[in-house]
């Protein structure tokens, strides 16, 4: 299947009477809010954030610090939120979002959409009133950029969607750093760098057990529009790339020998699931480095978290 066959798909198409069925809210409860943030996803944005200021030199009041972390969570939570709001329609007919409030019909499109843009609006304000500007900006620039570059812009009409549109989710390391430094320098850019790596491998193994839900929504992830051999080879490159991108901290003298080899180890296990992947032989290998993947990233930045309390660092 060809990506021209999506590049027609408008915003809210797929589903019938879609803005009648979210017509009338009334049932939402605090968890429906809460699920418009999607923690899961905001629980590592703020992880590698709160890595990116512990690592960042100089120091920030303790009531200041929590603000910029709080400020993060809440960007990426109104990310999240307006995110469900544009896609709607999708989230309706895939099995693995249906349950979200606002296909349940327990939040209004237009409720979400009002509070994710008052949360985004809010999150910049205070991070740069209350923290620094450059802080801010990058923040702004990572809501809008997973606004519009990737929900808006990539999803629906490019199989690239999520490696282009994975940036948005490498931000949060150089935003934690700037709110502390108020710059930036070469540790965080290879964070970023690192997640956006990360990112292909982990959301195409996803959609390689997921791909008759992207089919069916009509969004272009690989495996619908190159077909799983392709997805498959795709991952192992991408794998072999990320690797040895996170080494490059401690090659650069910028981690200790504790995320050195920690990370060597993490990342053999990392390409030997994605070799399993490229041979084709094992339908769980996908599911497998799904969930290992979110581990991996995780513990990476845990790694340098933990030099850091240690002292052992570069």
């Amino acid at each position: 299947m060809s990506d021209a066959s999506y590049t027609g798909q408008g915003h809210g198409a797929g589903v019938a009477g879609l803005d009648g069925a979210y017509a009338k809210s009334g049932e939402a409860r605090p968890s429906d809010y809460i699920a418009l943030l999607k923690p899961r996803v905001m629980s590592l944005v703020v992880f590698t954030g709160l890595v990116g200021m512990a690592l960042a030199p100089g120091s920030l009041h303790p009531t200041l610090a929590a603000t910029a972390l709080l400020c993060i969570a809440i960007g990426a939570g109104a990310s999240g939120a307006i995110n469900m709001w544009y896609d709607a329609d999708i989230d309706a007919v895939m099995t693995r979002t249906q349950k979200r409030p606002i296909p349940q019909g327990r939040v209004t499109r237009e409720e979400a959409l009002g509070f994710g843009s008052v949360l985004a609006i809010g999150s910049v304000l205070v991070m740069g009133l209350a923290v620094n500007w450059v802080a801010a900006a990058i923040l702004a620039l990572t809501i809008g950029f997973y606004v519009f570059i990737y929900t808006m812009w990539l999803k629906r009409r490019t199989p690239q969607n999520i490696v282009i549109g994975g940036a948005a989710g490498a931000f949060p390391p150089m935003i934690g750093w700037a709110a502390i430094s108020g710059d930036l320098s070469l540790l965080p850019v290879l964070l970023f760098a690192i997640i956006f790596m990360w990112t292909p491998p982990h959301f195409w193994a996803l959609a390689l057990f997921r791909s008759d839900d992207y089919a069916r929504a009509g969004v272009p992830m690989l495996p619908v529009v190159a077909g799983e051999r392709e997805t498959r080879r795709q991952i192992l490159i991408y794998s072999l790339l990320l690797v040895p991108l996170t080494l490059s901290p401690y090659a650069l003298d910028l981690a200790g020998p504790l995320y050195g080899l920690g990370t060597a180890l993490l990342g053999a296990f990392f390409l030997v699931l994605a070799f399993r992947i490229w041979r084709g032989r094992d339908d769980r290998a996908p599911k497998h480095m799904f969930a290992y993947s979110i581990l991996y990233l995780f513990l990476l930045f845990a790694l340098l978290l933990a030099e850091r309390g240690l002292g052992w660092g570069a």
